[in-house]
């Protein structure tokens, strides 16, 4: 109401044609921090169709893979602040901060929350040629055979990678990072048995792991997942307080005026609680969550600071 007050008092002294111009003018652009077929890609695609219908203009998925996220957060930190350019953040943004020494942007001061859309738990995931059938045995193949296996993600610093660092660190043994540009190479290399073992969001594995071409080891969250509930934690299987998972967010570039935030927040939040979303969510593994720009900001300042802690107490390095 405030800005409808404050609109209507412009016009009483200014020009009023921008006013009447409601958001969008143009097509908004979800910049995506990797390529098409992960998890990420196929999140930020269900959800630019349904806020394209919201809005009434088209939102147009622009991926931009590689860097670690770092090219596609950038990009969107240096957008025009109009609400016209957002980006569908992944835990790597909350993990960069710990691992990258020079990021080019500051993660808290250059974006602005708009909503938390979901969260997932992960799935430690094996090619049938690892021979390993839960946690346990994957411990104990990599304690017979340190330094030899080696594990996929879809790049350094994200929840996959740095959660198979958490289980190294826990569990005392050595695996070998094999990094890929986006979970869509890494699944695909995971498949054809060139890395035997990722840790990835349930949606670009779950067809594979129903078929039986993967095996799922554990899951990463609290609880069991409703996507795989015959699957356990890993905290489950003997590593008690494990937990880490992969959300999605979005946000806007720094100085993005209130009101847009506060469209988008409201337009996102409405479409993660439409029940046919909510339940595609849920049957892959992620749970709809759609808070306000303020708990996303609280969200945000407490996993950089668990992942920084993580990172340094298990001396991992970072890009």
């Amino acid at each position: 109401m405030k800005f409808l007050f404050a609109a209507l008092l412009a016009c009483t002294t200014l020009p009023c044609a921008h006013a009447a111009d409601p958001y969008p003018t143009k097509p908004v652009r979800l910049i995506t921090p990797a390529p098409p077929g992960g998890a990420t890609d196929i999140m930020a695609r269900s959800l630019a169709q349904k806020l394209a219908e919201a809005l009434g203009q088209q939102v147009v998925v622009d991926n931009r893979g590689g860097g670690g996220t770092l090219i596609a957060t950038q990009l969107t930190a240096r957008a025009v602040a109009d609400g016209h350019t957002l980006l569908l953040a992944n835990a790597a943004f909350g993990t960069n901060p710990a691992l990258v020494k020079d990021l080019p942007y500051d993660t808290l001061r250059d974006f602005a929350p708009v909503t938390l859309v979901a969260d997932s738990p992960l799935v430690f995931v094996a090619h049938p040629s690892l021979n390993v059938g839960n946690i346990k045995e994957l411990i104990a193949a990599a304690k017979a055979r340190p330094g030899q296996i080696n594990y996929g993600s879809s790049t350094p610093g994200t929840g996959g990678h740095l959660s198979v660092e958490m289980l190294k660190w826990m569990a005392g043994i050595d695996l070998v990072h094999i990094p890929y540009k986006g979970a869509g190479p890494a699944v695909t290399a995971l498949l054809a048995g060139e890395v035997p073992l990722m840790c990835t969001s349930p949606l670009p594995t779950l067809p594979h792991i129903k078929s039986g071409k993967l095996k799922a080891l554990a899951m990463t969250g609290r609880t069991r997942s409703r996507a795989l509930p015959e699957v356990p934690t890993v905290a489950e299987s003997g590593l008690t307080g494990f937990q880490s998972s992969l959300w999605y967010a979005l946000m806007a570039p720094a100085g993005t005026p209130t009101a847009v935030i506060q469209r988008l927040n409201t337009e996102t939040t409405r479409i993660v609680r439409l029940p046919a979303v909510s339940e595609q969510l849920l049957a892959q593994g992620a749970d709809p969550i759609g808070n306000s720009p303020r708990e996303l900001a609280t969200f945000l300042r407490a996993d950089i600071e668990r992942w920084k802690k993580l990172v340094r107490e298990a001396k991992i390095s970072g890009h």
